[in-house]
């Protein structure tokens, strides 16, 4: 839950992280390539990460199931006459 102080500011958590000058020019340079802040160039790439693993994980588990014979396919005809459309 966000805060405010005393001047209706938002108080927003604070994180730091240690890096070499050599990797600090690194996501300096990509975070002025992409046009946003080191800040927010840090958070999209953390975040796209954490999404590509959900993608991967749900991929994997729909191969098992798929494996198994629990996934069906429709046709587009088939979803169409399911949802009423045709």
């Amino acid at each position: 839950m966000l805060q405010c102080n005393t001047k209706g500011l938002v108080k927003v958590p604070h994180v730091s992280l240690r890096v070499t000058e050599e990797e600090k020019n690194m996501m300096e340079g990509y975070a002025r390539v992409q046009g946003v802040s080191l800040s927010e160039a840090i958070k999209e790439v953390f975040f796209q990460m954490l999404e590509d693993e959900y993608d991967l994980q749900t991929i994997k588990e729909h191969r098992v199931e798929k494996a198994k014979g629990n996934v069906k396919f429709y046709s587009h005809e088939e979803v169409k006459r399911e949802l009423g459309l045709s």
